[in-house]
């Protein structure tokens, strides 16, 4: 008998996996999904001014991805090795993910190569901790976040060229808006914008304010339990400022809609209105930050947020969870086939998805 998780399976051309962006990334399209009157519309991305109203407001995850895979050998035998950078501890050590043959033990070094093959800087594991992860130290006095910008390469899902990076990742791979340092994965539906799309919604009195959610490898692991319920949520750091927070209330009290770009923005929303200690109906949003393991999964009710923008997600995750928890179940069911015989362009480097 299917499980409860196998519901949110479905089998997708594997040429509709989009492994570039387009050139404007505002020409992507965007598939138009009203709940109230269970509608699709195909339209761009670029049209976004004339979909959103005057008084809405955007809210945008700020992060900034880092270039958290690494490359190198262990400094004493020689053998190839692999690695992941996940966040700095509050002793600034480096908290990373290891892959090579052979058992690594404390003490032991890395010799990093950077994207010109060049023997850069080695890397010592201090500890191993829990579900694989080891804290380690470079010998360096760079800045953590400096550093990887020498060393590191862009952290591609495995579905976009096998997780290969070209040079052009860089840039492609980052939202124009990017501020924060701290992400190993692109907050993808934030990639379809440009300057000129925001500046254009600015001047139809569109309100943009950022909020921060460091993304996380496990926002993308798969659900591997048979029921929702048993998944467990790993935390990512999250923050939402004081500005932001009054701006929220504003757009609420003027009657405009809150609309989130990306899943990572809706937990963040979502985050801070369960935050709240008094249970009221006035929605009003406060300033704040921290870990968060929100998973919202049926019959979850949203507070905070309106309009959703998201990309088409991978199957049993709990991205797709969260955005059918959102769209109604059937009819994003419904979206999701439409979206795949009218060829829209699925992941990361794909197209996008508007839910009123």
């Amino acid at each position: 008998m299917p499980s409860e998780v196998d519901a949110y399976s479905y089998d997708l051309p594997h040429d509709l996996i989009a492994q570039e962006p387009l050139q404007h990334r505002a020409d992507a399209r965007l598939m138009v999904v009203n709940r109230q009157i269970g509608t699709i519309e195909h339209r761009y991305v670029r049209d976004l001014p004339e979909l959103l109203r005057r008084g809405d407001t955007l809210i945008l995850n700020n992060t900034r991805v880092v270039p958290a895979s690494l490359v190198g050998y262990r400094t004493l035998t020689k053998g190839r090795w692999q690695g992941l950078f996940l966040s700095l501890d509050e002793q600034g050590q480096w908290r990373i993910l290891c892959k090579t043959r052979g058992k690594m033990s404390p003490g032991e070094s890395v010799t990093l190569r950077d994207r010109e093959g060049r023997e850069n800087v080695r890397l010592q594991l201090l500890k191993k901790l829990s579900g694989g992860i080891w804290s380690a130290q470079p010998d360096s006095d760079v800045e953590a976040f400096a550093l990887l910008d020498q060393v590191g390469r862009v952290p591609l899902p495995h579905y976009i060229r096998g997780g290969r990076m070209v040079e052009s990742d860089l840039s492609n791979y980052q939202t124009v808006y990017a501020k924060v340092p701290g992400s190993v994965a692109a907050p993808t539906a934030g990639l379809h914008f440009t300057e000129m799309l925001l500046k254009t919604l600015k001047q139809r009195r569109v309100q943009i304010a950022p909020v921060t959610l460091h993304v996380g490898l496990d926002t993308f692991r798969p659900l591997a339990c048979q029921s929702l319920a048993d998944h467990e949520m790993h935390t990512e750091w999250a923050e939402m400022s004081t500005e932001t927070a009054a701006q929220l209330n504003q757009c609420r009290a003027a009657e405009g809609r809150v609309v989130a770009v990306g899943t990572t923005s809706v937990r963040v929303l979502e985050t801070v209105a369960r935050q709240r200690r008094v249970i009221d109906q006035d929605r009003v949003m406060e300033s704040w930050r921290g870990p968060t393991d929100l998973f919202i999964r049926p019959p979850y009710q949203f507070r905070a947020v309106d309009v959703l923008l998201t990309n088409f997600h991978l199957p049993r995750t709990t991205l797709l969870v969260l955005a059918r928890t959102f769209g109604g179940d059937e009819l994003m069911r419904q979206a999701y086939e439409e979206a795949i015989c009218e060829e829209y362009r699925f992941y990361s480097y794909g197209d996008a998805m508007l839910i009123f």
